[in-house]
């Protein structure tokens, strides 16, 4: 129930009351806390609309794709012909020692 809030101990959990008290006051704590709490509960059936939303149309596009064709052509033998190499980059002649 409470896994969003880490953890939290019994004396942090306290002190975080007693700012809340101060800062809002007791009168209107239970006002908040019931806003709070419905504010909440629907962030979280927004979050799991849209987490079903998503999933059902993944589910929707997985059933309706193809697979994938290979339109790769063939692979060509490629041939060098390596006494013409020097003819064909003369600027990239071997370095004679």
């Amino acid at each position: 129930m409470f896994g969003f809030i880490g953890n939290i101990g019994p004396w942090e959990l306290m002190l975080i009351l007693l700012v809340a008290v101060i800062v809002v006051g007791p009168g209107k704590l239970p006002e908040v806390a019931r806003g709070m709490g419905k504010a909440m509960g629907e962030f979280k059936r927004a979050t799991s609309g849209v987490k079903k939303e998503f999933s059902d149309m993944m589910n929707t596009d997985m059933n309706q794709t193809n697979p994938v064709e290979n339109k790769m052509p063939e692979p060509q033998e490629y041939k060098v012909d390596m006494d013409n190499l020097n003819e064909e980059y003369p600027d990239e002649q071997p370095k004679e020692d």
